[in-house]
């Protein structure tokens, strides 16, 4: 677990606060250029579940009271530090003195408090509902501190508070969010593109301006694998991240560019929608899972840049457990269980695929896979407003999704999302985590929590990905691992 000792030892902030030489002559024209798959519809990470939203704005134009490190940890960024009572249920934070949107609003206790009510006012908008949800009480005892009271102990507020959903917005600024966002971050928003694209420029009034280097950033959304290659073959960006196996293998060998390959809190499933029949039996979702050769999906479709997992943890989350073994590959099984809850074969289903390369090349796979058990699906290929709107909205029987956001186990504990999961048991365990102070226990519910979830077939978890980011030689600070998906360009610069 993210221990309080191991948070309070970090150094002060998360951006990089080294100096560092400027972009090498003849790359100073044009802004640093970074492509990712998807197009957000939205700049408001707070009412958004897209993790391309966070990606944009995380830690440039947005910040929150905490940040997330690359190895995991928990640092300080807007509040300088935190204390925790004995019972664990208040939090008191110490904002940084001097801090000031781009609009020239000063951050205050005031207007943390506002933005964190807000969060807490949107409900299910905010992907991190249960979080704001535990918070009973939310006090300003002077202009610099916060003090936020629990319902119950969560052991990871911290840890969820740096997380894009909890930003920190200006309440007087905050309806115009989604379009224009005004932050505190090293850069303010410059514009967006006809083209889609989100352009950044550095801002000039951030607290630590001498330590950012990179002056101007555009965001550049390419949701094709093959005009992903020509972009970075035509070097018309410097940075894709996200970039289709196929891609990676591709590139390289580039004379331009390399390839940072690293872990990620990523959990590609198929995902199963509980409230129709006859998916709503467990004895069908276990089918499904028993259908598909994880190992074999990992080598065709990622090229085994991945690892296979058995329910909503992955590798590098505390108490790990790996259950795959719980459902291994047996179609013969699978058509048993399909039999037993009275299913007749052909079982017609949709499957929809989002525009994300591993969704793409990964449903026919999973297509052919539940065609030899009896389950025959047809291809929904979607846009990702599209996915947002109907799949996101539980209108949907099966889909190939990959969850970004980390330790987000508390889905789970919410009949009302898109799949429709519900489990008094489970969110008993979840509560009994939250409450424990023995860390001994706490890696015994954590462990409770993943078999619960694989013996409930809840969704047929798949793989892990590890992230591929392509990037142009000679820019630094690029991270290998995200266990957020964001991409701090104010601690890039080049050499």
């Amino acid at each position: 677990m993210i221990s309080r000792r191991a948070v309070l030892s970090l150094p002060w902030a998360c951006a990089a606060a080294i100096a560092a030489p400027s972009r090498v002559a003849g790359q100073t024209a044009s802004p640093l250029t970074i492509g990712l798959s998807l197009r957000p519809e939205s700049l408001d990470p707070t009412r958004s579940a897209a993790a391309v939203v966070g990606e944009v704005v995380h830690s440039n134009i947005l910040e929150g009271l905490t940040c997330i490190r690359e190895n995991g940890q928990v640092a300080p960024l807007l509040a300088e530090h935190w204390d925790v009572s004995l019972d664990r249920l208040r939090y008191r934070f110490r904002l940084r003195d001097g801090v000031i949107f781009h609009d020239g609003a000063r951050l205050d206790a005031g207007v943390a408090a506002g933005s964190l009510r807000r969060a807490q006012a949107l409900g299910a908008a905010n992907s991190l509902v249960e979080t704001f949800r535990n918070i009973q009480d939310i006090q300003t005892p002077d202009e610099r501190t916060v003090l936020l009271t629990l319902k119950h102990p969560d052991p990871l507020l911290p840890f969820r508070l740096g997380q894009p959903p909890a930003a920190i917005v200006h309440p007087g600024s905050a309806d115009q969010t989604s379009r224009r966002p005004i932050g505190t971050g090293p850069y303010r928003f410059a514009g967006w593109q006809d083209t889609g694209d989100v352009d950044l420029v550095r801002w000039p009034g951030y607290r630590d301006a001498g330590s950012v280097r990179i002056p101007a950033a555009r965001f550049h959304f390419i949701p094709d694998p093959e005009r992903q290659v020509r972009a970075v073959l035509d070097q018309r960006v410097d940075v894709l991240f996200g970039a289709a196996t196929s891609s990676v293998d591709r590139l390289k060998d580039s004379r331009h560019y390399e390839v940072l390959v690293g872990s990620s809190s990523g959990k590609g499933m198929v995902v199963v929608n509980h409230r129709r029949a006859p998916l709503g039996d467990v004895r069908v979702r276990q089918a499904i899972t028993h259908a598909i050769d994880r190992e074999v999906f990992i080598r065709d479709v990622l090229r085994q840049r991945a690892q296979a997992i058995g329910s909503h943890f992955v590798p590098t989350d505390p108490d790990y457990i790996n259950l795959t073994s719980l459902y291994p590959y047996d179609p013969d099984r699978a058509r048993a269980l399909l039999r037993a809850a009275g299913v007749r074969a052909p079982l017609r289903l949709d499957l929809t695929l989002p525009p994300t390369p591993y969704a793409l090349f990964g449903g026919p796979v999973v297509a052919r896979y539940l065609a030899d058990v009896g389950i025959q699906v047809d291809l929904v290929r979607v846009s990702w407003a599209r996915w947002m709107s109907t799949v996101f909205q539980g209108d949907f029987d099966l889909s190939v999704i990959t969850h970004v956001e980390p330790l987000d186990y508390a889905i789970y504990t919410r009949p009302d999302f898109y799949f429709g999961y519900d489990s008094a048991d489970f969110r008993a365990l979840v509560v009994r985590h939250a409450v424990s102070s023995n860390p001994r226990e706490q890696g015994q519910l954590f462990r409770q929590m993943q078999r619960h979830l694989a013996h409930d077939a809840v969704n047929a978890w798949v793989f892990s990905p590890d992230i591929g980011t392509v990037v142009r030689k000679g820019l630094k600070g690029v991270p290998m691992n995200y266990p957020v998906f964001a991409h701090d360009i104010g601690s890039m610069y080049w050499t």
